[in-house]
């Protein structure tokens, strides 16, 4: 007996227009635009109890449940013991055993507790998060989905928040999906130098359309608020020649005074090492990023109160691209050089050129 979907409700929420968002919000789409990591990061940024929970929430778990706040709290004591284990590091009891999982966050936040618990908790959580992954990839591959019933799942979840988003008004003249093929697959993973089928993320995309430039930031945030967390964009996958961080800055002067509290300085992205698309045109403009889109798997569980399991998890992730852009952005991308056609014609060759090379044929001698 498979129990049904148990994913937590989430609360209706406004849309957060750009003149109401501050450290919090910049940070976390700063993040999405450089493709980082919160591995990096030395402090959280949720100042209340309910804040927390709808975060959890939107990571597929509801604490008030006995099964959920167990999950939670084993993946909390395994941090804490690798931290004990592995680097003899001191973590207080307060953050070790929380009365309750929201006081981690709002201890790493400096919301609550001691100063010093939230450079503790800070590290308990990167951790956390990296076990949460690791804990949600050997889930998947002990259950009996497909990649198609994957693609299934991730469809609907998406699409359901994009009809959410028009409901509420949200300015949003695309959002469609596709699926790669075998054929563009096979393509794609011959084009790139590292030739693992793991590492194409983008074989359920989505392509996000907006009215205006200007609504692309409170757009992309809503997506962190309802659909996905923004801890969970993929590092290192993010290709933004859309949105530049210090654009950004320019374009909304009042972000200037969270300047000093950013966790990296303001050029550090002109530091990184940054290539784009070999493929695309020279004046192509786009935000691409992945995200782990978290997902409920209780239809191929057994119910909470029947599991048996030594590992009670009951989250997976889905890689998912997305793609977002403005209306004349995105009519500007499909001129000339930029077009599709031209993108496919140039990533063509360059297969074609790498499964050719060292085996052409010597003309015959005379």
């Amino acid at each position: 007996m498979k129990a049904p979907s148990l994913a937590p409700v989430l609360p209706t929420i406004p849309v957060c227009t750009v003149e109401q968002m501050g450290l919090r919000e910049l940070e976390r789409i700063r993040l999405i635009l450089r493709g980082g990591s919160v591995i990096d990061w030395r402090r959280m940024h949720f100042q209340t109890r309910d804040e927390v929970d709808r975060f959890l929430r939107l990571c597929q778990l509801d604490v008030s449940r006995p099964y959920d706040d167990a999950w939670a709290r084993t993946v909390l004591a395994d941090a804490v013991e690798y931290l004990r284990k592995t680097f003899d590091y001191r973590v207080a009891e307060a953050v070790a055993e929380p009365k309750e999982l929201h006081d981690l966050f709002l201890f790493a936040s400096g919301a609550k507790g001691l100063a010093r618990y939230r450079r503790i908790a800070c590290i308990v959580l990167k951790v956390m998060h990296v076990i949460q992954h690791i804990e949600g990839r050997d889930l998947l591959f002990r259950l009996a989905a497909s990649e198609a019933e994957l693609a299934e799942m991730v469809t609907e979840k998406v699409l359901g928040v994009a009809h959410e988003m028009k409901e509420m008004g949200l300015p949003i003249v695309e959002f469609a999906h596709s699926i790669k093929t075998r054929d563009s697959l096979v393509t794609k993973l011959i084009a790139k130098k590292e030739t693992v089928a793991a590492q194409v993320y983008d074989r359920t995309r989505f392509r996000v359309i907006t009215r205006k430039r200007e609504d692309l930031l409170p757009v992309l945030y809503f997506l962190t608020q309802r659909l996905f967390p923004f801890n969970f964009v993929v590092p290192g996958q993010t290709e933004n020649t859309l949105l530049p961080f210090k654009g950004l800055l320019e374009e909304n002067p009042h972000f200037e005074q969270f300047i000093p509290q950013l966790h990296l300085d303001r050029d550090f992205e002109d530091r990184e090492d940054r290539t784009g698309n070999a493929f695309s045109g020279s004046s192509y403009r786009v935000l691409n990023f992945v995200v782990d889109l978290p997902l409920r798997m209780d239809s191929y569980l057994p119910p909470p109160e029947s599991d048996t399991r030594p590992r009670k998890g009951r989250v997976t992730f889905a890689l998912v691209e997305f793609q977002i852009a403005d209306e004349e952005t995105a009519r500007r991308n499909e001129l000339g050089d930029n077009a599709h056609e031209s993108y496919k014609r140039r990533q063509k060759r360059r297969v074609l050129n790498r499964l050719s090379r060292g085996l052409v044929v010597p003309k015959r001698q005379g």
